[in-house]
């Protein structure tokens, strides 16, 4: 990477980047609302970021139509998710080409996003959350990456509860996501997110307050 040791370039990366992980069902909704809401936080939603570049006219949307057809739009020639999902579904090679699309393009978004916010400085921190941060490479743009730990047996019922899901749809999701070891191998803070929003609030407030945060300069 890359040293820069202008004034200018020192303001636009001095705010720190946070990646906020965790399988589904861990809550990272909360952190993020939390992080945005009561400290002053720049979030970044990739799964947001991902559906708006399947808009009409959008970068994702143009290759994704040129990829599969325009049997995948629906009556208002938006992008029909169901109907694309089932293409992909189950078909590994599909998902592969869909992935080899929608991948770059949100990282490439993301980047821009992260230096919007360094350029305008009005945030404290830029969180980024997406469940595949780790697997897509992101940890090189992080200051800091959280996880998001919730036991399996709380992910569960809040699937249930929240999404509707059947538990056996619950484990297969679960299934195909990386375990605790692997996330707690990667991130360099574990949010317990098993009790209520006042204890996710005091963790939160323990590290900006007590701990700090780390903000080491990233060329992005």
């Amino acid at each position: 990477m890359r040293q820069n040791n202008s004034k200018e370039a020192d303001t636009k990366r001095r705010i720190p980047v946070i990646g906020v992980t965790g399988g589904v069902g861990s809550g990272k909704s909360v952190v993020m609302e939390l992080l945005e809401k009561e400290f002053g936080a720049g979030v970044i939603l990739a799964d947001l970021v991902a559906h708006d570049l399947m808009e009409p006219g959008a970068v994702s949307y143009r290759q994704i139509v040129a990829e599969f057809g325009t049997e995948i739009l629906d009556g208002e020639g938006r992008i029909d998710r169901p109907a694309l999902s089932r293409i992909v579904f189950g078909h590994p090679e599909q998902l592969q080409r869909l992935n080899a699309i929608t991948h770059p393009n949100v990282k490439q978004e993301i980047l821009s996003r992260i230096a919007r916010f360094r350029e305008e400085g009005n945030v404290s921190v830029i969180a980024l959350e997406a469940a595949l941060l780790i697997e897509s490479g992101y940890e090189e743009i992080l200051d800091e990456l959280w996880y998001v730990y919730v036991s399996e047996e709380i992910r569960i019922r809040r699937l249930m509860e929240g999404r509707g899901y059947t538990e056996e749809k619950s484990r297969s999701i679960m299934a195909q996501q990386l375990g605790e070891e692997a996330f707690r191998s990667h991130c360099s803070r574990i949010i317990d997110n098993n009790g209520d929003v006042e204890s996710l609030r005091e963790q939160l407030v323990k590290i900006f307050c007590e701990e700090g945060l780390r903000a080491v300069s990233f060329d992005v």
